[in-house]
């Protein structure tokens, strides 16, 4: 029961996360849900945090959370990127972002690939 409520409270922080970076008036409401509904919910929480700490804050990113990241898939991923990149705060390093963005991608197809 304790790992549930780890885990249930990882996934509010992500939440919290990504609200924060992607505000509600910046995405049509039927794009979020989409990309909400076939997207976060094929990566862990943790696994989100690293992504967002790999790509914005020159985190590692663990191996195993590169399967998660692969089966999110390529289009979930840089959407989400894209959209936490191009906020105010962070729009000045965009380019910077999206190529760490497609680096993490590469390096995590590669160790899926031989998983």
């Amino acid at each position: 029961m304790s790992k549930f409520n780890s885990q249930i409270s990882t996934l509010f922080i992500v939440v919290a996360l990504v609200c924060a970076f992607v505000p509600v008036f910046s995405v049509e409401e039927a794009e979020a849900n989409l990309l909400w509904n076939t997207c976060l919910v094929k990566i862990t929480p943790k696994c989100a945090l690293d992504i967002v700490a790999a790509v914005f804050e020159n985190g590692n990113m663990p191996d195993p959370c590169c399967n998660d990241l692969v089966k999110e898939g390529k289009v979930c991923h840089d959407t989400l990127i894209k959209y936490i990149a191009d906020k105010p705060m962070l729009i000045a390093h965009e380019t910077e972002y999206l190529k760490k963005s497609d680096d993490l991608w590469k390096h995590c197809v590669s160790i899926s690939k031989s998983a």
